[in-house]
């Protein structure tokens, strides 16, 4: 009789500022290829993880998830030993036992980013925020534009990689704005079922050209009705953004980092 094989959910985060981002790479750094080769070695077995998604690099993930599948339990505290054994900004929350064969990436139904900017320097927030000098931008404008995001479906003018997906359309069922009481601090909250890539980055980067007033929110809306891909495509910086929750049919479970937590306390912030 052969050994039964059992699928894990495990879910983590991480910091990924000294990463190419989570995807695992030849010749780089990810979060996929520790978490990956750890595991191997601690169950004395070759696996493969499958992740939730990607993220690019330097980008965070407060909440994430991949699968494995394990022939046979282990009889010491494998949670433990793996977080004494990972990088310091690399952290396993939960192991869960699944029943059938779920999968991480293919049967989430919808994912959460948050985006921070800092407007001020501030040498503690520089690789878990995003620093754009300068206090005066349009947030009324911003915030005019992140209400458009709900309304439209396809964002071909927003994906840096086209030829990596099948589809360009993606449903935005949340879009947000918020601002803390000394406007220093803006965070940008966007869920969908999928997300392209990049997408969000350049979201992010529109947003901050209408708040300076070198882009409109006419003009804004144009690309998403005319779903035209603009001559030259920027991305706002990678470390401001966190991938913050992943939902499943069978499964919803809030971040446990507290830092990230911490971060979006609801007293903190107000809708702009």
């Amino acid at each position: 009789m052969g050994k039964k094989i059992v699928r894990y959910f495990f879910h983590i985060g991480y910091n990924g500022f000294n990463y190419r981002g989570w995807q695992k790479l030849p010749q780089a750094s990810s979060v996929q290829f520790i978490v990956e080769a750890l595991l191997s070695q601690v169950l004395k077995t070759q696996l493969t993880v499958v992740g939730c998604g990607r993220t690019d690099a330097q980008v965070h993930a407060s909440q994430f998830f991949f699968h494995v599948d394990i022939e046979e339990a282990w009889d010491y505290d494998l949670l433990f030993r793996l977080n004494k054994n990972l990088p310091s900004d690399i952290a396993i929350f939960d192991i869960l036992p699944m029943d059938g064969l779920p999968h991480a990436r293919f049967d989430a139904i919808s994912r959460t980013y948050n985006y921070f900017i800092h407007t001020y320097k501030d040498p503690y927030l520089n690789k878990l925020s995003s620093l754009y000098l300068g206090r005066h931008l349009n947030l009324g404008e911003m915030k005019r534009a992140v209400s458009l995001l709900t309304q439209y479906d396809d964002y071909r003018p927003f994906c840096r990689s086209l030829s990596a997906h099948r589809t360009t359309i993606c449903k935005v069922t949340h879009a947000n704005l918020y601002v803390d009481e000394s406007g220093d601090n803006i965070r940008f909250e966007v869920s969908a079922n999928r997300f392209l890539s990049g997408m969000i980055r350049i979201i992010v980067q529109k947003l901050l050209l209408i708040g300076r007033g070198e882009l409109s929110v006419d003009e804004f809306e144009n690309h998403l009705i005319s779903k035209e891909i603009p001559k030259i495509i920027n991305s706002a910086y990678p470390q401001g953004l966190y991938l913050s929750q992943v939902k499943y049919p069978y499964l919803e479970i809030p971040s446990r980092s507290e830092l990230f937590n911490s971060f979006v306390r609801e007293n903190r912030w107000r809708v702009v």
